[in-house]
Order: C-alpha cells, then structure tokens, then sequence
C-alpha cells in the first residue's frame, strides 16, 4: 500500500506570497516618545501626545538642575494629531535636556542634546529616557531612509524563495532509511 498523505511543497509561489504578505503589512506603527535636533542655536523637540481640550501639552528645556517644566523655558506644542513641536532660539552653547509632559500629564520623554558653540558644526542629539520611537516617525526614524528597509525586505524575501527551493528540492529526493 502506498502513503496516502498529502505531501505539501512550499515553492517559490508559496514564498512569493508569503513575502508579499509581509511587505503588505509594513513597518511597525511609531511609539509615543520624543526626537530632539539642533540647527545652530535653536533647539527644536518633535513628539506625539494626546490633544485634551485643544491643547497638546508642554516641552521646556532644562539647564543643569533643573528637573521640572516650570523650572525651564516651557514652549507649547504645536501640531497635528501625528506630530507636535516645539523650538527655543537662541539657546547658549552647553548640554540641555528637552522634558515633554502631554496635556494627560504623562511623559512623553526625555532627552539630552547638546548645543555646539557658533563656530561649530550641529552636536546631533544624544538619546536619554525616552518611550519609543521619535514621534512621527517610523522605522527609518534612527536615522535611515527607505532603503535599509527595501534591502532588508529583500534579504528576507530572498531567503524565504531559498528555503522554499530547498525544502521542494529536498521533499522530491527518495526517502531513505
């Protein structure tokens, strides 16, 4: 008597819509958190807070000791239901930390960045406490564009049609004891 069970071969149709599938669903959606920047003197927050009664919240920047939004110089957020932002000119060179309190009064984060000396190029932020991703951002938001993601997504897809040729190459060999 012969084997009546089905014998399932995943080939490269199998992997092609497996991989299809998984670019179709994309990167992760961003995390609530807070992503600093500084042009010269000014400073400038990006984050993502709920909108309470027309108001996001606050973002202060905070010289040394300085622990809470009262103490610093306090800057509403300003935005969409995607992104807010705030920004403080003329900021004098040394190291600061940019606080996000929402308008729910739950932290959006933290984050130390330093503000070069006029003569100096742009110091990029140095990541503290912080909830996530920057706000408003998605995967390529540490810095790298689209085509890390497209190549990875190709990796993964090229491996995906590599284990399928392997396991039909495999499944089509005589069983052998």
């Amino acid at each position: 008597m012969g084997n009546t069970q089905p014998h399932l071969r995943p080939g490269p149709v199998a992997a092609a819509a497996a991989l299809a599938l998984g670019l179709a669903v994309g990167p992760a959606a961003a995390e609530p958190g807070i992503f600093v920047s500084t042009s010269g003197s000014t400073v400038s927050v990006t984050a993502v807070c709920p909108e309470i009664d027309g108001v996001w919240g606050t973002a202060s920047l905070l010289s040394a000791g300085q622990t809470s939004v009262a103490e610093g110089r306090p800057a509403e957020l300003t935005g969409t239901a995607t992104s807010q932002s705030a920004a403080w000119q003329d900021v004098r060179p040394g190291t600061y930390t940019v606080l996000v309190v929402c308008a729910d009064n739950t932290t959006a984060g933290t984050q130390s960045v330093a503000v070069p000396a006029a003569s100096g190029p742009a110091v990029p932020a140095t990541p503290a406490a912080s909830r996530g991703r920057p706000a408003g951002h998605s995967a390529g938001a540490d810095g790298h564009g689209p085509v890390p993601l497209v190549a990875g997504g190709a990796l993964v897809g090229a491996a995906m049609i590599g284990t399928g040729w392997y396991l039909r190459r495999r499944s089509s060999q005589p069983y052998r004891l």
